[in-house]
């Protein structure tokens, strides 16, 4: 079995103004966003609103992110989560089948 190089990857990604709410909502839940922050000993993460596709990695893309994205990566203020998989079902959101979330540290 070989590697697949994937050469281009589309990130671009629409929700409809329903799962954009319930998604949203849920990401900036005060019991979640305390949760994170217990686990990552910080005093308090905020949502950026920022939200982003995974993408395969390649030698355009070593992060495993869009480009516009890296910049968070490295960054000791921002924190990148999957979004739970519980998130997505409830806001009815089957693609993409994953999505990352950018929170800042306060």
């Amino acid at each position: 079995m070989g590697l697949r190089i994937v050469k281009n990857f589309d990130t671009s990604f629409a929700l409809d103004t329903n799962a954009h709410e319930i998604l949203f909502r849920l990401l900036t839940n005060k019991t979640f966003t305390d949760q994170i922050s217990q686990r990552l000993h910080e005093t308090e993460i905020v949502f950026t609103d920022l939200l982003f596709q995974p993408v395969p990695y390649s030698q355009h893309t070593p992060k495993g992110m869009p480009r516009e994205f890296e910049q968070y990566h490295n960054s000791e203020g921002y924190i990148i989560i999957n979004v739970p998989p519980n998130f997505m079902f409830q806001a009815k959101i089957f693609k993409p089948s994953r999505l990352c979330a950018i929170y800042r540290k306060v």
